[in-house]
């Protein structure tokens, strides 16, 4: 098998295609969630606690100096990473409920008992007939 029809046998696997749509909406899924945080979630929390912006909060280790030019600035982000915490809540928040859900259903399907096995047509009936008559007679 050569490399190319291998790898094409690998690309187009149903596991592999499900994957990559998995991983394109995961992507798309954070730019919802990051707007949901930012624009939603944090104002109010802002505004519980006095107008605070947490993107903006940060622990400066040293500051800048005003004669220079160059950045020198020195700060740990604390509150851009609160904002990225609060983020992965909401996705783990949410990817659990999703699995719950998937969980559920499979609970609930796996319950269903079996459909009853359809009648036999009038053909096998015959036929069940015939070899239970087979089986019957004496063997010669």
């Amino acid at each position: 098998m050569s490399l190319v029809s291998e790898f094409r046998e690998f690309a187009v696997k149903g596991n592999v295609v499900d994957l990559a749509v998995g991983v394109i909406i995961g992507a798309a899924f954070n730019g919802i969630v990051k707007s949901l945080v930012d624009q939603v979630v944090m104002p109010p929390i802002g505004l519980i606690t006095g107008g605070i912006d947490f993107s903006k909060l940060e622990w400066v280790l040293r500051p800048e100096n005003p004669a220079t030019e160059e950045v020198e600035k020195v700060a740990i982000q604390y509150g851009a990473f609160l904002n990225t915490v609060i983020q992965f809540l909401i996705v783990a928040w949410v990817v659990f409920l999703v699995v719950k859900g998937v969980n559920a259903l499979r609970r609930q399907q796996a319950a269903q008992p079996d459909p009853a096995p359809a009648a036999p047509t009038p053909t096998e009936a015959l036929l069940t007939e015939i070899r239970d008559e087979l089986k019957a007679r004496p063997n010669p």
